[in-house]
Parts: C-alpha cells; sequence; structure tokens
C-alpha cells in the first residue's frame, strides 16, 4: 500500500494495519529456501598484494 501522500503518521499507520488485515496470508517458505545461519557461505577473496 502507498502512504507517501500521507503526512499524519497515526493515520498512516491505522491505513497500513488495516491494509494488512484485509490482505491475504502469505504462505509459509518452502524447505529449499535457506534461512539465516544454514544460508550457503561464501567463498572469501584473498586479501593482500595484487598479484600484477
Amino acid at each position: 500500500m502507498n502512504t507517501k501522500n500521507i503526512t499524519d503518521r497515526t493515520e498512516r499507520k491505522e491505513k497500513k494495519r488495516a491494509a494488512r488485515k484485509k490482505a491475504a496470508p502469505k504462505g509459509k517458505r518452502p524447505d529449499s529456501v535457506a534461512r539465516g545461519s544454514n544460508k550457503k557461505k561464501t567463498k572469501q577473496i584473498a586479501k593482500g598484494q595484487r598479484k600484477r
């Protein structure tokens, strides 16, 4: 929901909460999606002097 043009904070929050309540519930993430510490670690690049 775009609430950029609403300047009053409380009014904006109310609109956002109402929109969230009205929205369809999000489905569970599939097991194939790694979360947090289960994510694949990236290989560290070598630090120091350049070869060439």
